[in-house]
C-alpha cells in the first residue's frame, strides 16, 4: 500500500511543476486525496458494501471537489490536477499514467444500463473542462483538448478538440484534408463553410469574366450606342 502511495506522489511531482516537496503534495492536493479514498471505496463496493462506499465517496466529493464513483476502475499513476469539478462515472475504466485536469466529466449519455462510461487507455491526457461521454475508448497516448466534447472513439496518439470533438492531429501529423483514414473525415460545419466559399469564388470569377466581356463589346462598338449598351455597362 505504501509503495503505491509513493508512486502516486511521484506521479504528481513529475507532472506538476508546482509540487515542490512531498509534504506539499500530501497536504495540498485534493485530487490525490480523492484517488486514495477511491481505492478504499472501490474495495468496499467490490465486497458488497455499496451504500457505505457510496456514502464515503459523497463525503470525499464534499471535501475534495472530486466525485469518483466507487465502481470506477482506476490504474496506476493516475493524476488529477487541481481536481475541483471532476466527475468520474460508475463504469469508467482508466488505464495507467492518465492525467485529468479540473472540471473534467467522464460520464454517460443517458439512462442506459451496463457499461455506459468511457475507457481511457494508458497515458491519456484530458484537458480543462472537457467532457467524454458514453461507452467509448480514448486510445493510448491521446489528448483531449480543453472544453472538448467527445462522444465517439478516438484512435491512439491523437489530439481531439472542439464540439463535437474531432481529431486534428494523428501520430504527430496535423490533419487538414481527407485521406484514406475514414475516421479523419473533416468537420461537417467547417466543410460547409468551405463549400460556400468555393461557390462564392466561382460566382465572383464568373462576374469578372462577364464584366470583361461587356467592356470589350462596348469598346468594339465605339462606346455605348443605345439604352441596351447602357444596361450592359450597368451590369
Amino acid at each position: 500500500m505504501f509503495d503505491r502511495m509513493r508512486r502516486d506522489i511521484r506521479a504528481v511531482k513529475e507532472r506538476d511543476p508546482a509540487a515542490v516537496s512531498t509534504f506539499t503534495v500530501v497536504l495540498n492536493y485534493p485530487g490525490l486525496h480523492a484517488i486514495w479514498w477511491h481505492r478504499l471505496t472501490h474495495r468496499l463496493s467490490d465486497a458488497g458494501w455499496c451504500t457505505l462506499s457510496r456514502t464515503i465517496s459523497q463525503w470525499v466529493r464534499t471535501w475534495t471537489g472530486v466525485e469518483i464513483h466507487p465502481g470506477a476502475t482506476v490504474g496506476e499513476g493516475f493524476f488529477i490536477d487541481h481536481g475541483m469539478g471532476v466527475v468520474i462515472g460508475e463504469t469508467t475504466v482508466i488505464g495507467r499514467n492518465v492525467t485529468l485536469y479540473q472540471n473534467v466529466t467522464l460520464g454517460g449519455t443517458g439512462k442506459d444500463t451496463g457499461k455506459r462510461h468511457p475507457n481511457l487507455e494508458d497515458n491519456v491526457v484530458v484537458g480543462v473542462g472537457a467532457v467524454v461521454l458514453g461507452d467509448i475508448t480514448i486510445g493510448e497516448g491521446s489528448k483531449v483538448g480543453a472544453g472538448a466534447v467527445v462522444v465517439s472513439d478516438v484512435p491512439p496518439n491523437c489530439t481531439v478538440v472542439g464540439v463535437p470533438g474531432r481529431v486534428v492531429v494523428r501520430e504527430g501529423r496535423r490533419i487538414d484534408a481527407v485521406d484514406l483514414h475514414h475516421e479523419d473525415l473533416p468537420d461537417p460545419v467547417v466543410e460547409m463553410f468551405r463549400c460556400m466559399q468555393r461557390r462564392i469564388d466561382r460566382i465572383d470569377q464568373r462576374l469578372t469574366r462577364d464584366e470583361a466581356s461587356a467592356d470589350e463589346r462596348v469598346e468594339g462598338s465605339g462606346g455605348p450606342q443605345d439604352s441596351g449598351s447602357d444596361d450592359v455597362c450597368a451590369l
